[in-house]
């Protein structure tokens, strides 16, 4: 089942997908185009790979990390579902970067990689927009380069984890106005889902609504005011966010 969390009517529902539209927890139904799209959870502590997959290190020209590469997001970061990502005016290169995200449903501390799926409530898609010019290295990246308002572009919905045959083996590709731009499959992650779980639990707790945005694979590109873009992994959802500039950011 496909779940989300959108705005409608001066409320915020949860709603599930139904026959191309949404049905909302009160049993209305309504179209997409009709609703402003939330985050399809609201993200706890989110946890991010760099360089988890080995086609992405190597076009960065880097070495692949001999364990997880993890950083932290803060919830500002996050937005939904046809919304808008500012590209600040003075930076020249902001590249999209398309994930899968895993959001947990349980807490969890020490777990065992053969047990780490039980602790997985489902699956969503993000955008995790990087600014290079902010960047020390792919080993360090700084807070501006992760963390700024709306950089992270999140659902449009969750799967629920039951539904997801095989988590490690899903395309993920990136469209910018149309054209592809990125391709990948998660079956290239150099640290997957079980182990990540393992990583994380065995030194912190986890808890229902930390997120894992696993990385992504090579082909992330330089963005432009005005471009659409989409990042769609295969079975969990396709996301749409549009870049703005800073004057229009300014008077949105």
């Amino acid at each position: 089942m496909k779940k989300a969390r959108i705005a409608y009517g001066g409320a915020i529902h949860e709603a599930i997908e139904w026959e191309g539209q949404l049905k909302l927890n009160d049993g209305r139904l309504v179209e997409e185009s009709k609703v402003t799209w939330l985050t399809p959870i609201e993200p706890r502590t989110v946890f991010a790979l760099g360089l988890n997959y080995a086609d992405h290190a190597a076009e960065l020209a880097f070495a692949a990390p001999s364990e997880p590469l993890v950083f932290l997001k803060g919830p500002n970061t996050f937005i939904g579902h046809q919304a808008y990502t500012r590209r600040p005016s003075d930076v020249t290169y902001m590249h999209c970067e398309c994930e899968l995200a895993v959001i947990i449903g349980d807490t969890a501390r020490n777990v065992k990689k053969e047990d780490a799926y039980n602790y997985v409530k489902g699956y969503s898609v993000a955008n995790d927009y990087a600014i290079r010019d902010y960047l020390e290295n792919y080993y360090r990246p700084n807070l501006r380069v992760k963390n700024r308002d709306t950089g992270t572009p999140f659902g449009p919905w969750i799967v629920e984890a039951a539904d997801v045959a095989d988590p490690m083996n899903l395309k993920l590709t990136t469209h910018v106005n149309n054209k592809l731009v990125q391709e990948g499959t998660t079956a290239d992650m150099i640290f997957d889902i079980p182990t990540l779980i393992e990583y994380l639990s065995s030194f912190m707790t986890l808890s229902e609504n930390d997120v894992i945005l696993t990385g992504t694979p090579k082909g992330s590109v330089n963005t432009a005011v005005g471009d659409v873009v989409v990042t769609e992994v295969e079975g969990i959802g396709r996301l749409v966010n549009t870049i703005i500039g800073d004057e229009s950011f300014i008077y949105r």
